[in-house]
C-alpha cells in the first residue's frame, strides 16, 4: 500500500542498511520526471554513499547526525553546465548565465527532489531535506567538485527510517490559501493562524528553553536570526557569482 503524501514525516534517525540499487535507480528516475523548465532538466543530481565523503558532507552540514547514519546523501542543483556545454556543441550561444536561469534551475533541482522524496516514501524510506545545503554551499561545491555553472541548491538524506516521529504541525489550509487574489488578513486572523502551534507542549517548552516571551521572538532571535540571515544572504549572493549564475 502506497503511503498517503500527507503523512509525510521528516526522519533524522537511520537504520545501518544500505539503500538496493534498484530502489533508489527508481528513485532517481521518479526525480527525473518531475516537471521542469523547457524540458532542459537544467539540474543535477550527486549521490554520495562514500562514507568519507558523507563524513565531509557531515561536517558541512553543520555534523547533523543524520548526513552520517543514512547512507545515501542526495545533492540536487541548478546546472547550467551540461545545457550550455550541448548548445555550444551545436553551434548554438547560451545565454544562461544570469540570476534568471538560476532561478529557473533551482526551481528544477527543488521539483526533481519532491519526486524523488515521494518515491522514496513510497518505497518505504525516509528522507530529510537539508537546509543546511545553501548555509554552506561553498563547502559543498568543493567537497562534490562541483564545476562553474553548477550549485547545490538543496539535499536529502536518505534511508530506512530507525524512528517513527509524530507528524508536525501545519498552518491551517486557511492561512496558506488564498482565492482569485491575495487577501491580506487582519491582526486577529494571523493570531488565530499561529494559535495552535503556539500551544503545542513542545512549543511552549522550546520558548522555556530559549528564555524568549514567546515563539515568535524564537525564530527572530534565536533560530534566524538578523545578523545570520543577512551574513548567508551575502555570503550565497558572492557564490552565485562565482559559480557564473551572474
Amino acid at each position: 500500500m502506497i503511503p498517503e503524501i500527507k503523512n509525510h514525516k521528516s526522519i533524522r534517525k537511520y537504520k545501518n542498511m544500505p539503500v538496493p540499487e534498484s530502489i533508489l535507480n527508481e528513485i532517481l528516475l521518479a526525480a527525473t520526471r518531475a516537471s521542469n523548465t523547457g524540458n532542459m532538466q537544467t539540474y543535477s543530481i550527486i549521490v554520495s554513499k562514500d562514507e568519507t565523503k558523507r563524513e565531509q558532507l557531515w561536517t558541512a552540514h553543520f555534523k547533523q547526525n543524520m548526513v552520517l547514519q543514512a547512507p545515501v546523501i542526495l545533492t540536487f542543483c541548478a546546472d547550467i553546465n551540461r545545457f550550455s556545454a550541448w548548445c555550444k556543441l551545436n553551434n548554438a550561444v547560451p545565454a544562461y548565465n544570469n540570476f534568471l536561469w538560476f532561478y529557473n534551475a533551482s526551481i528544477d533541482a527543488v521539483l526533481a527532489s519532491q519526486n524523488a522524496a515521494i518515491q522514496a516514501q513510497n518505497a518505504d524510506l525516509g528522507i530529510c531535506y537539508l537546509g543546511t545545503t545553501t548555509y554552506m554551499a561553498d563547502k559543498i561545491i568543493d567537497i562534490l567538485e562541483l564545476p562553474v555553472g553548477v550549485i547545490p541548491v538543496t539535499s536529502i538524506a536518505l534511508g530506512y527510517p530507525d524512528e517513527n516521529p509524530h507528524l508536525t504541525d501545519r498552518l491551517p489550509l486557511d492561512a496558506i490559501v488564498h482565492h482569485e487574489s491575495y487577501r491580506e488578513d487582519s491582526d486577529e486572523s494571523i493570531l488565530a493562524f499561529f494559535s495552535e502551534k503556539e500551544a503545542l507542549p513542545a512549543m511552549i517548552k522550546f520558548v522555556a528553553e530559549n528564555k524568549k516571551d514567546n515563539l515568535a521572538q524564537v525564530f527572530t532571535d534565536v533560530r534566524y536570526k538578523m545578523e545570520d540571515n543577512l551574513h548567508f544572504s551575502q555570503k550565497f549572493l558572492d557564490i552565485i557569482k562565482k559559480q557564473g549564475f551572474l
